[in-house]
Parts: C-alpha cells; structure tokens; sequence
C-alpha cells in the first residue's frame, strides 16, 4: 500500500531517459548548423586574411581596423601563391618598412613604424596559375582597412599641397581628403565664397575611406575647397583642391587635322598637325601614315598637350601631334592620315598635299 502512490506519481513525470535526451539531442543540431553556415558566408571574403596578436595568436580580420601609429602589424595570407594591394607609395617609394614574404603555405606581410600616411586598404587573393597565365580566385581573398591614428595628422598626407580634381558629368568625382581617426567629423568648405558646403547625403556624402564624394558633379560645384577635421582637439585643415568642370563628354578622341601649305613646292616645309580636345585626365596616343612611310622618308614628329580653360573652371585637355618634312619632295605628295587613340576607341583624320 506504501509503494503504490510512489508507483502513481512516476507516471506524471516522462520518461527521463527515453523522451527527453533524444529531443535534447536532436533540436540543437539544426540551429548549430545555421549559425556555422551564416558565420562562415560572412567570413567567406576574409577566410584567408588574419593579423597576428601581441600574445602570438591570429584573429580574423573585419572590414575595417584601427590602430595606433607607430605600431608595427603583421598580416597573414593563407595560400602557396598569394598576391597583396597596400597604399601604392609604399611601392612607389620603395618603403624600407614593408616586408612581403611568400612562404610554403601563407604570405606574410610586415609593416613596421607605420605612420598616418600608411591608412588605406590592406587586401590579398590567391592566384590560380595554369602555365604563365594566372587569374584571381575570387573565392579566397581577404581586404580590411586599416586606419592608423594619430592625433597630429587627422588627414591622411599627401606629397602636394594641392591638387587638381575633374568634375565630370558622367561620373562621381572624389575629393580625397581621407582621415586617420574614422570617429573625426569632417566638413567640407569653399574658399571663395567663404562658406561651409552643405553635405545632404545624397548627392554628395562622405566616406572615411575615400572621403568626400559628388554623386552627380554640375558646374555649381566648381572652385577651391579644403576640408576641416575635429577629434577631440583643435580643428585641422586639409590641403586645397581645385575642382574644374570638365566639358568634352567621355569618348573616342575628337581630332581634327590641318596642313600648311596644302599645296607645296619642292624644299618647302610643310608641318601637318593633329589636334584632339579630350577630357583633361585621358591620354591621347597618336599614330601617322604618310606618302614617304615605306620608303622610310625622314620626317620629325612632336607630339605635346596642355589644359585650357574655356570660361570659369570649365577645363579641356588640348593634345597635338606635329609631322614636320623638312624639305619637301615628289615622294612626299599624298595623303597624311593621323590616327588619334584613347581608351574609349580611336579617330581617323587625313588631309592631302600637293606638289
């Protein structure tokens, strides 16, 4: 009689060891594999890029980092083959203080003393090689951006104290006034008017990585501007940069040609000259065919460019290319065709001599 209440209540209570540890088991699985899944597509671009730690451990890498100028960092890249993109002076310069070392199975890249000027875009891929052709693999790289703080250069430096930048219509110009401290507010000015430029974030914004940015650039926007940052301390000014409006629309080369004298006597000179007007930050390559070509006739080509303004801040790029003969003769009767190439295609012109 004493044992048949405890044998009544254990009915109320499931069976411990039947019900519950496979339900236990069983419902944590699905969520564990949910969140390794969307842990490892947001780490999918940075698998292979880490920093070592003071302790001599390695952490992954977010897309941005902050660190002190005048630390020393060591990034990692896991791969036999590994490409890196840093700061392009440091190249340019050749930098004492970078070292790149690929070893057997990851690349290692040492920046010592690092200064303000070192901020920028730390990334690496591996390169997939069949032969002599190699091509990125673009499901293993790595990019974060490190900013190297100081306290005394809230801007990142420049080697000028002013720069040019082209207002084009078809495109979102840049005004790279980029800042060591991400937390620093920055604002925008114009010198003449003296006057703060509103940032409405939309048409124009700003980014700590690129700074700021004029989605659609106008004529309006035009004139001489510096930007101010503030980070716990006095303000500091950037350099100036000189906004042009550029005016040629993007293109293949708009090029004419012109002859004097068109109609030439023997031992006369006659110079032959190419003309393109292009926007001010595109190249223009020039190529000739003339009568005396085969014969290797000697000629004298000179080829030059320079920026005009065409009304207030309104800029074109002017390129010529000049084929002089010297003392003119039957073989150089005919057809001169100038041949004037960007990287948006290229323009034939030709004009004609005559004896």
């Amino acid at each position: 009689v004493i044992g048949q209440p405890a044998k009544s209540k254990r009915p109320k209570e499931p069976g411990e060891n039947k019900i519950r540890p496979v339900y236990k088991k069983v419902k944590p699985k699905a969520p564990k594999t949910k969140e390794r899944e969307s842990t490892d597509s947001s780490l999918k671009s940075q698998s292979i890029l880490s920093q070592a730690t003071d302790k001599g451990h390695f952490q992954k890498l977010a897309a941005t980092l902050s660190l002190a100028a005048g630390q020393s960092v060591e990034l990692r890249c896991k791969g036999s083959n590994v490409t890196w993109n840093y700061p392009s002076y440091l190249d340019t310069f050749k930098d004492s203080r970078l070292s790149v070392k690929q070893l057997d199975r990851y690349s290692q890249l040492i920046l010592a003393n690092s200064t303000a000027a070192d901020t920028g875009e730390y990334s690496c891929w591996l390169q997939l090689c069949n032969g002599n052709k190699c091509r990125k693999d673009e499901t293993k790289t790595g990019s974060t951006y490190i900013f190297f703080t100081d306290k005394e250069e809230l801007f990142v430096p420049t080697p000028s104290y002013f720069e040019i930048v082209y207002l084009n219509p078809d495109r979102p110009a840049v005004i790279p006034c980029r800042v060591t401290t991400p937390s620093a507010k920055v604002t925008l000015h114009r010198e003449f008017p003296a006057e703060e430029i509103e940032i409405d974030g939309t048409d124009i914004i700003y980014d700590a990585k690129k700074g700021f940015v004029f989605q659609h650039p106008t004529p309006d926007h035009k004139g001489i501007v510096y930007c101010k940052a503030e980070s716990q301390g006095a303000p500091q000014i950037s350099i100036r940069y000189h906004l042009l409006y550029v005016e040629v629309p993007k293109g293949p080369p708009s090029a004419t040609i012109a002859v004097s004298p068109s109609r030439a006597g023997l031992s006369d000179r006659v110079h032959v000259v190419c003309t393109v007007l292009g926007e001010p930050d595109v190249d223009v390559n020039f190529r000739w065919q003339y009568p005396g070509q085969e014969s290797e006739r000697p000629v004298i080509i000179q080829n030059s460019w320079r920026l005009i303004n065409r009304g207030i801040g309104h800029t074109t790029r002017i390129s010529k290319s000049v084929l002089l003969v010297e003392e003119f003769e039957d073989i150089d009767e005919g057809n001169y065709v100038c041949i004037a190439q960007n990287l948006q295609g290229e323009t034939t012109v030709a004009t004609k001599v005559e004896l």
